[in-house]
C-alpha cells in the first residue's frame, strides 16, 4: 500500500509482525490509584498512569480472569452455537459456547465444563486454536479458543446456571459465514474464533 500527499512522513509499508502472545510486558508507572472495585466475576480500576512513552493521563480498565471458548463440530459437520440473552446488549446474540475462568484454572478445564453445561454435548477430541485479547482498549481479558470435535449428546446434561437464558442451534460452515456477512447478531469473540477454526472446518 502506498500513501501519497504533502506529508513529510514516508509511505507506510505493512510488514508481518514477529510479536506473539504473551506480549513483552511494558507496565506503565502508577501515579495515583483513583478507584478499585471487585465485582462477582471481574474488577474495575481507575488510575493515573505514566506510559512507557512518557505520556501521562487517566485510564480505566476492567481486570478479567480470562475466558475459554469452544468451536464445537458435530460428527456430521454442523457447528453448535447458542442464542444467548445479553443484558448489556439488551437482546440475544449468536455465540459459540464460552465461560469465565475460575481463579488459576486451566482454560482447557473451563471449556470442557462450559460446553457440557451450555450445549448438552461432550467433546472427545480437542485442539487448541489460539488466544487473543478481547478488548485491549479497556480490558485485559484474554479469550482461549479450542476446537471441539467428536461430540456426543449427554443423556443427562448438567443444569445450566440460573442466570443463563440460552437456546442451542446448529449451523453449517456456509450458513455461519453467511450470517457473519449479513451482519447477523454475532459477538466479536465468536467471529474471531470462527476465523481461527475455519481451516479445520468442513467447506459446506
Amino acid at each position: 500500500m502506498t500513501v501519497t500527499g504533502s506529508s513529510c512522513r514516508p509511505p507506510y509499508e505493512p510488514t508481518i509482525s514477529t510479536r506473539k502472545m504473551p506480549l513483552e510486558q511494558e507496565p506503565p508507572q502508577l501515579l495515583k490509584q483513583r478507584m478499585s472495585y471487585q465485582g462477582r466475576k471481574f474488577g474495575f480500576e481507575a488510575k493515573t498512569l505514566r506510559l512507557p512513552n512518557g505520556a501521562e493521563g487517566e485510564w480505566e480498565c476492567i481486570r478479567h480472569p480470562g475466558g475459554a471458548l469452544a468451536v464445537p463440530v458435530t460428527p456430521d459437520g454442523k457447528l453448535v452455537l447458542l442464542w444467548q440473552y445479553r443484558f448489556a446488549a439488551q437482546g440475544r446474540l449468536l455465540e459459540f459456547p464460552a465461560g469465565t475462568l475460575e481463579p488459576n484454572e486451566d482454560p482447557a478445564i473451563t471449556i470442557r465444563r462450559e460446553i457440557e453445561e451450555e450445549t448438552g454435548y461432550r467433546a472427545h477430541k480437542w485442539r487448541k486454536l489460539g488466544q487473543f485479547f478481547l478488548a485491549p482498549g479497556y480490558s485485559d481479558e484474554i479469550i482461549y479458543v479450542f476446537l471441539a470435535e467428536d461430540l456426543e449428546p449427554l443423556v443427562t446434561p448438567p443444569e445450566p446456571d440460573e442466570d443463563e437464558d440460552i437456546e442451542t442451534v446448529l449451523y453449517s460452515t456456509q450458513e455461519l459465514e453467511q450470517a457473519i456477512l449479513v451482519r447477523e447478531a454475532l459477538d466479536a469473540k465468536s467471529i474471531a474464533s470462527f476465523m481461527l477454526a475455519r481451516p479445520f472446518l468442513p467447506l459446506s
